[in-house]
């Protein structure tokens, strides 16, 4: 699944639908409700609002924009932003600047969660000069304005000063064109008038033919000032990336030895307890400190920052990770898996099974929890029978009986479930997972894990009484058959 889906996952249990339209507290007449302070109530005099998807548009009466130009964007955290927007929509009101911004915190912390598209993270006001020469004096005038704000870098834009004032040069009004691939993309128009496509993408880039104004110069040079030249790694390859940050294969260049190279970008990401990516790496680095000596966790091998981005620099494992190597061996793919391969599989689970729970035990004895659990957090090394346990961005201590912050859908733990209960609970769907991988109906109906078993039992050569403990754990608290007596706090 793309992981951007799960932002439609909010407005409904069992239906996609835009994120906008999740209830409120009074549900979706009550919409205004939820709105920061300066967006409720009636329309200044003068002005015309609409509301298009995530955003809220305020317009001057009788102002015409250009096409295309220099946009500003302004990001804000969640703790500051109804300061940043209260003075953003004064200062647009005061100066008949066209704005729009996204009007609620739910909304802002979807735009800024870890997995939401890293092309529109951190935009939280984008505001449009009335010209390419009025442009200057309005970005200063915002700069000036939130001068020692916070916010999170627009990936897409280049940071003007230290604050969280961001601009590209891009489309202002609705125009389209095919892209590479033949479909509509929103259209900037070239200097003979062919629109060509409006590149949104997660990087700074500006068309050919546009010239930066001069005052964009000493943004543009301390953007360039910016990179690992200074620092002992070289990045072969990025290996992933989220919106919190990417992870990325490198090498440390004094030793040679292969390292994997963590990034983690402040105020983004956002976990479900408001915990940005460089917090979350932090929560791995100290969970990692403390497993040190393990051979199922990759070692911490350093620390350093550029800019305002925070890496932590592990122990690169070789090997894939499980749901790939499950995804290629499952008998289950094929048309008329014979018995022996379906024997080979099952001996071939139950021993990767016991691996992961060892490993999982072991992390435990050494009093943390891991918290995330599931099939890509688990790398396997054919060659050497070996596992490693990956990400403990989510880990914490056993002792504070944290609840759950970041979950894969298939192994997400009922809200109850507190410490290492989260991890059992993981641990229970893997083992039906590694046979039958429909472990997302829990989310809905845990009682199919009864039917789930019932159904392993009958295709592979396993028995329903292997299966028992791995229901009972998942049914725990439901009252119905097949669940056990709740567990011990962890």
């Amino acid at each position: 699944m793309n992981p951007e889906y799960a932002a439609y996952c909010q407005a409904d249990r069992r239906f996609y639908d835009a994120p906008h339209r999740s209830p409120g507290p009074g549900g979706a007449a009550d919409e205004e409700s939820s709105f920061y302070a300066p967006l409720r109530g009636a329309v200044p005099d003068g002005w015309t609002r609409s509301r298009r998807g995530d955003w809220l548009a305020y317009s001057p009466d009788g102002l015409r924009l250009p096409p295309q130009g220099w946009k500003i964007h302004v990001s804000a955290a969640l703790d500051n932003a109804a300061s940043v927007l209260e003075r953003v929509v004064a200062h647009c009101l005061e100066h008949r600047l066209a704005f729009k911004c996204v009007p609620n915190a739910g909304l802002l912390g979807l735009r800024n969660a870890k997995y939401a598209d890293r092309a529109g993270s951190g935009k939280f006001i984008t505001v449009y000069p009335p010209s390419d020469e009025a442009f200057p004096e309005v970005c200063t005038a915002l700069m000036q304005l939130l001068e020692g704000e916070h916010g999170p870098y627009i990936l897409s834009d280049l940071r003007c000063g230290n604050g969280p004032v961001h601009t590209r040069y891009g489309a202002f009004a609705a125009r389209f064109c095919s892209g590479p691939d033949g479909r509509p993309v929103p259209a900037v128009a070239d200097p003979q008038g062919r629109l060509v496509p409006d590149d949104r993408g997660p990087s700074f880039r500006v068309p050919s033919w546009v010239t930066p104004p001069g005052f964009l110069m000493p943004h543009l040079e301390a953007r360039a000032a910016v990179g690992l030249a200074d620092l002992p790694y070289t990045v072969e390859k990025a290996l992933h990336f989220s919106n919190g940050g990417g992870v990325y294969l490198g090498r440390d260049t004094r030793t040679g030895e292969q390292v994997v190279l963590k990034e983690a970008r402040p105020y983004a990401g956002l976990a479900a307890d408001g915990a940005d990516a460089v917090a979350r790496l932090e929560r791995e680095r100290t969970a990692l400190e403390q497993l040190a000596g393990l051979d199922c966790v990759p070692a911490v091998r350093d620390v350093f920052e550029v800019g305002d981005h925070h890496f932590l620099v592990l122990q690169y494992i070789p090997g894939t990770t499980l749901n790939t190597v499950f995804a290629r061996r499952l008998p289950l793919a094929r048309q008329h898996p014979s018995p022996e391969l379906l024997a080979e599989h099952a001996a071939w689970a139950e021993e990767l099974y016991g691996q992961v729970e060892r490993a999982v035990d072991a992390v435990h004895g050494r009093g943390i929890v891991i918290s995330d659990l599931h099939m890509s957090n688990v790398m396997v090394d054919e060659e050497n029978a070996r596992i490693v346990l990956l990400d403990f961005e989510a880990a914490s201590p056993a002792a504070e009986h944290r609840r759950q912050i970041v979950a894969n859908p298939a192994f997400v733990a009922p809200p109850d479930r507190r410490g290492a209960d989260i991890d059992r609970y993981a641990l229970a769907c893997l083992r039906l997972a590694l046979y039958l991988p429909l472990t997302t109906l829990f989310g809905i109906d845990r009682t199919k894990a009864a039917g789930l078993a019932r159904d392993i039992a009958r295709v592979f050569p396993v028995t329903e009484e292997t299966l028992r403990p791995a229901v009972a754990e998942i049914l725990r608290d439901t009252g119905r058959p097949g669940a056990g007596a709740t567990a011990a706090p962890a």
